[in-house]
């Protein structure tokens, strides 16, 4: 077996070599003998099944796994040669020949390593941040919203009829074709109007209603209604108007601030602190993920120079191919189909930012290890959980689903991200 090894750049390898048919026919021999002190084969002793007898029933599978041997030596000795560590092989190898020839194999691959960066300077590239203020009219303004939200709704002391805005207790019973159906009916219920919690056009046909007035609705079910046998059907609902309520203005008070933080201590300045901090806080989430973050990026990509592993890169060309053809219309992908040219033209459009986008991940790697920048497992599953909750999904099926899809070492990489640039522009300052 003959190997040579070139260097392409300190990130990639090329290792060439052939491997003469002896080499696999010897291989083929090893693996029948092994193979034959495991089978079972009729007319034989368990374990004394002789190796033409394998060869003959196994022999394509035979010779598959002989090349795969060999190839593999062939690798370990180009690495050996090459004189690296096996643990800075990053991803798979990457084919550039495998010609199968009458005398053997002529083999080519590129091996690909982790790349070496050197960490210094990077503090000067790292953008100017000042922290902004939370004015009095702002915290003023979001306390009055957030009174507006906790407002409660009381039965009004006057007969008048509904208008948008207002919560009705009401019962109502649906039917399709006189027929009602499952889940169409309900007693004393709480729906505001204008909330879209309804059919479109129900809640609308209930402003105008007056108390103990009873009318029918009649709505026609969406086509993509979750439910097949109602989707895109008429129907009708009987709804008998019970209560109308209307949302009071509520006083800002300190027992309106220690309800709200749940704090018998609190008092309505205590409140506005909060609101301030808060207030900040989003417009520093504004800022960084406007501004800040992609600047920090581009200037850490142009600071940095060191060579890219390139299977990494090409997979993040694949990746952002599948992205973009995702987004393509059918008679657009069928312009590519067959069409090697366009293809190739393509990767080469997304190639640069692929490139960016690899060596930003590198970066951001050996930055978090020097700046001692961590995210646990809980950490990310507890943030998986918040954004769960405040979306209004159900977390563990949320986590479940991150999970099942590999999905989680992105989300970490993601908050070592954001708690690296934080750092290192001073955010938490």
């Amino acid at each position: 077996m003959k190997v040579a090894v070139k260097k392409i750049d300190d990130a990639n390898i090329l290792v060439e070599g052939s491997i003469e048919n002896a080499v696999i026919d010897a291989n083929v021999d090893r693996l029948a003998k092994e193979a034959g002190k495991q089978m079972k084969v009729d007319g034989f002793r368990q374990g004394k099944v002789p190796p033409h007898v394998v060869k003959k029933l196994h022999g394509d599978k035979l010779k598959q796994d002989a090349e795969q041997d060999a190839l593999k030596t062939l690798m370990d000795e180009g690495i050996k040669e090459a004189g690296i560590n096996a643990a800075d092989i990053i991803g798979e190898p990457m084919f550039k020949k495998y010609d199968k020839k009458d005398d053997g194999i002529d083999v080519e691959l590129q091996i690909s390593l982790r790349p070496t960066i050197a960490l210094e300077g990077y503090e000067k590239v790292v953008p100017a941040f000042e922290k902004p203020t939370a004015e009095d009219k702002e915290v003023e303004e979001k306390l009055a919203d957030i009174a507006k939200q906790q407002a409660p709704f009381e039965k009004i002391k006057r007969k008048r009829m509904v208008k948008d805005g207002d919560t009705v207790i009401i019962d109502f019973t649906g039917s399709v074709d006189g027929v009602e159906f499952d889940g169409g009916k309900a007693e004393k219920f709480s729906l505001k109007i204008g909330s879209g919690q309804f059919i479109p056009g129900f809640e609308e046909q209930i402003i105008g209603m007056k108390y103990d007035e009873e009318k029918t609705v009649e709505v026609t079910f969406p086509a993509e209604y979750q439910s097949e046998e109602l989707a895109g059907k008429a129907a009708e609902f009987k709804v008998l108007l019970h209560e109308i309520q209307e949302q009071v203005e509520a006083e800002v008070n300190d027992a309106f601030a220690q309800k709200l933080l749940q704090d018998e201590k609190a008092t309505v300045e205590t409140l506005k602190e909060k609101l301030a901090e808060q207030v900040v806080q989003e417009k520093v989430s504004k800022v960084y993920n406007e501004e800040l973050k992609p600047k920090l990026v581009e200037a850490l990509v142009k600071h940095f120079d060191f060579a890219l592993p390139n299977n990494i890169v090409d997979q993040e060309i694949d990746a952002k191919i599948n992205a973009k053809a995702r987004e393509m219309k059918e008679e657009e992908l069928n312009e590519f189909k067959d069409n090697p040219e366009k293809i190739e033209a393509l990767r080469d459009e997304v190639k640069e930012d692929a490139e960016n986008s690899v060596k930003a991940t590198f970066i951001v790697d050996a930055l978090a290890k020097k700046e001692g920048v961590e995210v646990n497992d809980q950490e990310v599953s507890q943030a998986i959980y918040y954004e769960a909750m405040m979306s209004g999904q159900d977390p563990e099926q949320v986590i479940k689903y991150y999970t099942d899809n590999n999905l989680l070492p992105a989300v970490k990489m993601g908050m070592i991200e954001d708690k690296l640039f934080g750092k290192l522009i001073g955010l938490d300052k």
